[in-house]
Order: C-alpha cells, then structure tokens, then sequence
C-alpha cells in the first residue's frame, strides 16, 4: 500500500494487533454437574461484607443521579483507615483502570516498561498498548530479582511494574528490598507497586508501599477492594502517589468513574473491619492446610503470601496439569491454568471455603492415585 492509498475500513495503531487479549479464569465447570466451587479468580470465600450489599441497595433507589465524580466519601474513608492524605489517593473502576492510565500517561512509542517473568499479564498489555516496548526479566525461584531488573534498566525506561505479593505465584519482594530497587532506579523511572493482596500477607519483612510512597517522588501503590473486601464485581481500585502524579492522573481519568452504587460499597466495606479479619483469618489457616496437604500428595508449592497457591505437577503426562484440571472440572472445581504466566504445568487455586479446600485435596489424592 503506497501513502496516497486509503485503507477499506478504520486501521488500529501500530502494534494493536500484536496484543496476545488477556484471557480470565474459568466461571463454569463441565456440563452436568450438581456443584460449583469457582476457585479461579482469587475471590473471597465468604463474599462481600453485609454492610456493603445493604449500601448497594440503598443507592440503587438514587440511580437516576451521577455519581460524585471525585469519589469523596470513599477517598476519605480510606485515607482514615491507612492514616493518609487524601489528597494523595484517587480511586477508579478497579485498580486496572489505574495501572492502564499511568501506562498511557508515562510511556510514549520507543520507551521501555519492564514486568517480571511471572508478572499479571495485564501489564505487559498496558505497555504494548502505548506503543512501547514491554521487557520482560527474569525472577529467581518464582520471585522478583531486583538485581535482574535493575540491570535490565536502560535510557529509555520508563516504569516498572511489580506486583507484591505476586500473581500466580504468591511470592513476594521484602520491604527491604523493594526500598533497594526504589533507591537504584534513575528518578525519572516510575515504579508501581501492585499491592492487590497487601492484606492478606502475614510477614514481619513485608511492607505495602505507603510508606515508600510517602518519602519519594516516584513511586506508585495500587490497592483493590476485588480481594479482601470480596467487592470484584463493583470493580473498587485506589491508588496512592506524590501530588505530581496525582495531578497528571487527575487531568485524563474518565469523569464519574466510580458508580454511585460502588462508592457506598467502598465506604461500607472499609468499615466492616470484622468481616476483613475473619477473610484474612480463614485464609491464613486455609493456605497453610492447603499447602501441608498438597505438599503430602507430592505437588510442589510455590510457598504464597496472597489468598491463592500454585500447585506444580510431576512431569508424567498422566500426572499434567491439564488432565488434573479436567479430572477437577468434571467434579465442580474450577481452578486457573496458568500456561501464560510460564507454568504449563501447574495450577493456581483460590483459598476457598473449608468445603471446597478439602474437596479439592480429596479430588488430587484420587487423580494422583489412580
């Protein structure tokens, strides 16, 4: 096609097509059966706070008015309950939309965004998106290397994304750590730190991100309310930064962005702190069961500090993950198969409720058994 040829029809930007879509776990299981356990998803077991579904009701009788487009009551509720500014937080159409923004406003065609070798494939997408190039680093022993990442730094950096905890596999990055990265980065390079699964890690060593936020000027925490507080289906994300980052985010997220219905949601979820303990609580005891069994039954672990654990298989072709996965699904246990973050051979599960953990142990005893 020369310049002065006029395509048929409306032509996506360069490097659109190239995008691999992100696919997300499964909802059903096979045909016929009686019952479901959908632990693909990383959800909470016991759903939302109470308080929060009564919120959703009373705000579904308003729904013929906007929402209120700074989402003010719900800035404020969590900036009470992490002790910080308010100023400092924005919440959006789940934290997806916030990473997806700070991608388009930091990155530009010829600049680099480094993810890690088993990082949330979204963010590969986001960077592709903008036309920049996503470099992907290696982890050691299914965690981030800072020294792997920074040595894959160039001029042409422009952010870093990491998830800690991790997704699929659970690990995470020591504050110590995180603050050694922080430190080493050229302070034109945008760090985001995706704490997804903050509240549910239970480590001396580990810290969020607030206060790493709070004493530089480039670094970025996201957190959601999909986890935790069970609100995935209201689609709940925040995020904390500098005021400059702020600003620019301020200047280009879609107006009214939060519903009405969610901001109550928020607000009523954040102070339910008895429903988030007995979440975390559940799951603390659960994931080391899960671990301790699946472990027994001779599946390797990835130890996990999230709601979820990876599940390595032996390498016979009987004993793949794809055929576990298929024996679980014929019986109601939806897992996630995780061939795209580079684990065809294992499967990560949700922390589900004490009758769906003990199925699915008793389901791999008799696949492995058999």
């Amino acid at each position: 096609m020369t310049r002065t040829d006029k395509p048929s029809r409306p032509q996506p930007n360069p490097g659109v097509m190239d995008i691999e879509a992100y696919v997300p776990g499964k909802s059903s299981a096979h045909p016929g059966v009686a019952k479901v356990f959908k632990l693909s998803s990383n959800e909470n077991p016991f759903g939302a706070s109470p308080k929060a579904i009564e919120a959703v009701k009373a705000a579904a009788e308003r729904m013929e008015f906007y929402p209120d487009g700074r989402a003010s009551r719900l800035r404020q509720a969590i900036a009470e309950m992490h002790g910080l500014n308010v100023a400092n937080i924005l919440c959006f159409n789940g934290s997806d939309e916030a990473l997806a923004l700070l991608a388009r406003i930091y990155l530009q065609p010829g600049d680099e965004g480094i993810i890690t070798e088993h990082g949330f494939l979204q963010y590969k997408i986001y960077i592709q998106m903008t036309g920049a190039e996503a470099v992907t680093v290696r982890e050691t022993n299914e965690r981030a290397d800072v020294d792997a990442i920074l040595a894959a730094v160039t001029d042409r950096t422009r952010i870093i994304f990491l998830a800690n905890p991790n997704n699929p596999t659970g690990t995470y990055l020591p504050f110590d750590e995180v603050r050694r990265l922080q430190a080493a980065l050229p302070k034109n390079v945008l760090l985001v730190l995706d704490a997804a699964y903050a509240e549910f890690v239970r480590r001396n060593d580990y810290e969020a991100g607030i206060e790493l936020v709070g004493s530089s000027e480039n670094v970025v925490m996201t957190r959601t309310f999909s986890k935790v507080h069970g609100l995935g289906g209201a689609r709940i994300g925040w995020l904390y930064a500098p005021s400059h980052i702020i600003d620019a985010v301020d200047r280009v997220r879609d107006p009214f962005n939060v519903t009405a219905m969610s901001i109550e949601a928020g607000v009523a979820a954040m102070g339910d702190r008895a429903h988030v303990t007995k979440s975390v609580e559940h799951n603390a005891k659960w994931l080391a069961w899960l671990t301790e069994q699946l472990t027994a039954l001779g599946l390797r672990v990835t130890p996990s500090a999230g709601n979820f654990l990876l599940m390595h298989f032996p390498s016979s072709e009987r004993y793949c993950a794809e055929n576990a996965d298929e024996f679980l699904l014929a019986r109601g246990y939806i897992l996630r198969r995780v061939t795209a973050y580079g684990f065809p051979n294992a499967l990560r599960m949700t922390v589900g409720t004490e009758e769906a953990n003990r199925g699915v142990v008793a389901a791999l005893k008799e696949f492995l058994e058999a």
